[in-house]
């Protein structure tokens, strides 16, 4: 089997390789790659720290279970840090972690480039299925 990643001499760093299987790379890229994540994390860069009822509210259609899943698993990959206030009731925020902030480029890069491009995915798929309903 092949290595998932290989260290390089003049570093010391791994260089990892999402193309390979097994690859933790691939992982993360499934993470930053998801809907609810990039919405998150979108919404966490523009509006700063939020409680979990107004990240609900802002993120129409996403369930209370799915925010919450999607919430630990950005906390875990050290993209979130979720803070506990000891206050009754409790007060719990979530805000972006300086690792976190370093996505809001990418992301925006790819929010301004689905936006540019809706249109012409739009008359894509339009086109896709009209041929698909004349040969099938």
């Amino acid at each position: 089997m092949a290595s998932v990643h290989t260290v390089t001499e003049a570093t010391s760093a791994p260089s990892w390789d999402p193309y390979e299987r097994g690859c933790p790379s691939r992982d993360l890229l499934d993470r930053i790659g998801d809907k609810w994540s990039i919405l998150v994390l979108g919404e966490l860069g523009r509006h700063g720290t939020s409680r979990f009822t107004q990240l609900r509210k802002q993120l129409a259609g996403v369930s209370e279970k799915m925010l919450t899943q999607t919430l630990r698993a950005l906390e875990r990959d050290g993209l979130v840090v979720r803070t506990v206030y000891p206050e009754v009731p409790v007060r719990v925020e979530y805000s972006l972690t300086p690792l976190g902030v370093t996505l809001r480029g990418p992301l925006k890069a790819l929010t301004d480039w689905s936006l540019e491009h809706t249109t012409d995915v739009l008359a894509a798929r339009e086109e896709y299925d009209a041929r698909a309903v004349r040969t099938g």
